[in-house]
């Protein structure tokens, strides 16, 4: 797993019961007919451009969820944001994997309204890699167990090795206790999800050293930030 592509595959070969693998597996209702292989090749585009770029920072969260990473195969990013990664890494070309109306996620809008900001590409995880869901319910998001984050650790461990970061920062607490013992440094933000929006963003700017824009980011609505279904991600 020393590779970009050598780590997808890898990936690629994991399986877990109630967990989707976005580069494994397919979704019937919403995939295309190759999600899998367009996924992993997104995610090896984006991990190949990170170390021609020499990007020293990673951002890591918790799980994929079904709005966003799930169906692209890049954590912490939508359908609505692909073109936004494509540009902050080079120009590199990142496909949809789905059939049907794009699908946004909250989440995604207020990280990629973040790192348009800070205009400095970052490496883009979560402690686990795949997408947890209820058992009965594909289209769910729950916390990865204990026994799941012990199952992909050696991927989360083969990536820091890979990239190298300097400093990694988790995004949300659950993340921050995951990480505490790696040997990077690291620093906890708070999640933007459950009315963490402004915290997180002040977190951010604090740790970039930003000042605020005259524009207030904690209500920040992006472009078809809603566009999928209006339901709150």
């Amino acid at each position: 797993m020393k590779t970009p592509r050598s780590f997808a595959t890898t990936l690629a070969n994991a399986h877990l019961p109630a967990v989707f693998n976005p580069y494994r597996d397919s979704c019937p209702i919403h995939d295309r007919s190759d999600a899998p292989l367009v996924r992993k090749r997104n995610l090896t585009q984006c991990l190949e451009a990170a170390l021609d770029a020499h990007v020293d920072t990673m951002w890591i969260a918790r799980d994929l969820g079904y709005r966003g990473g799930r169906r692209t195969g890049l954590p912490l990013t939508d359908e609505v944001h692909l073109a936004s990664a494509s540009t902050l890494l080079g120009g590199i070309t990142l496909d949809r994997a789905t059939r049907g109306p794009i699908v946004a996620e909250r989440t995604a809008a207020v990280i990629w309204s973040v790192l348009a900001r800070i205009g400095a590409p970052v490496v883009l995880w979560n402690v686990f890699p795949f997408h947890p869901h209820e058992a009965a319910d594909p289209m769910s998001n729950r916390c990865h167990s204990r026994s799941e984050r012990n199952a992909t650790w050696p991927l989360l461990m083969a990536l820091i090795a890979m990239i190298a970061p300097r400093r990694i920062v988790a995004i949300g607490r659950d993340a921050g206790l995951a990480l505490a013992e790696i040997d990077v440094p690291v620093t906890m933000v708070r999640h933007p999800s459950y009315g963490g929006q402004a915290e997180f963003i002040a977190g951010v700017y604090a740790l970039y050293g930003l000042d605020r824009p005259h524009r207030d980011d904690a209500t920040l609505e992006l472009p078809f930030a809603h566009a999928a279904s209006g339901v709150p991600a």
